[in-house]
């Protein structure tokens, strides 16, 4: 009888947590869409935070850390994906492991991300970062492969920000691919500063208000003034 009794009785506890945890569930699922609708970050990482000890998944985890990483938080983002490659990652997972790679600085390990993200979903912007990335790390050479699918793909409408003057400005992306062509060009022959300076010309050609192709091509200029009154 007492073993009967002692079994009842942790049958009803147990009972009684589990719905205690599930109106717990309930009330931050409520206050999740609550603090998604008043557009609240700290109130939609802590319910997704809650939300995710309750009942932990995969699809909670990716989330908050998409959440952190929009926010800029990008270590705590990555304390919840990791930051080693992994091909079974999420669509998710693996944005927010090459974006916050990216702007940690951390161009060797971004790329692997990146470049998977291409392998699944193909397309002229995520050619652009990739292309980006390998010039950063030295693989000019391959980056070339990038940039020329990108000038290939890239329609008119698309455009890329930059955000080097203090107003922030857009460009096609297409004029973005071609002064990329122009980094890797010169970067891969340095004695061939004409060459470089004439991607960056044909990036000005379609726009006229690309800062950072001008600021380039006024630095090649630069350079091949003092290769001349040095020679000289």
């Amino acid at each position: 009888m007492k073993r009967f009794t002692l079994a009842l009785v942790m049958t009803l506890v147990a009972g009684s947590q589990l719905q205690a945890q599930d109106g717990l569930k309930a009330h931050y699922e409520a206050y999740y869409l609550q603090m998604k609708k008043q557009g609240d970050v700290r109130g939609v990482i802590n319910a997704l935070t809650h939300l995710n000890v309750l009942d932990p998944s995969v699809a909670r985890r990716d989330t908050l850390a998409y959440v952190y990483a929009n926010n800029e938080q990008y270590m705590q983002a990555l304390n919840l994906v990791g930051v080693e490659f992994n091909g079974n990652d999420s669509d998710i997972a693996l944005q927010v492991k090459a974006l916050a790679l990216k702007a940690l600085e951390q161009p060797n390990r971004a790329l692997l991300h990146f470049q998977e993200m291409f392998k699944r979903n193909p397309n002229p912007y995520l050619a652009y970062e990739i292309a980006d990335l390998k010039i950063q790390v030295g693989e000019n050479a391959g980056a070339l492969t990038d940039i020329e699918y990108g000038v290939a793909n890239a329609t008119p409408e698309m455009k890329y920000a930059f955000y080097e003057r203090q107003q922030p400005y857009e460009v096609s992306l297409k004029a973005a691919f071609i002064h990329l062509r122009g980094l890797a060009q010169y970067n891969m022959n340095k004695n061939n500063i004409d060459k470089a300076i004439a991607s960056f010309d044909e990036a000005l050609a379609l726009d006229p208000n690309f800062n950072l192709a001008s600021l380039s091509k006024q630095a090649l200029e630069s350079r091949k003034g003092q290769a001349t009154e040095n020679q000289d």
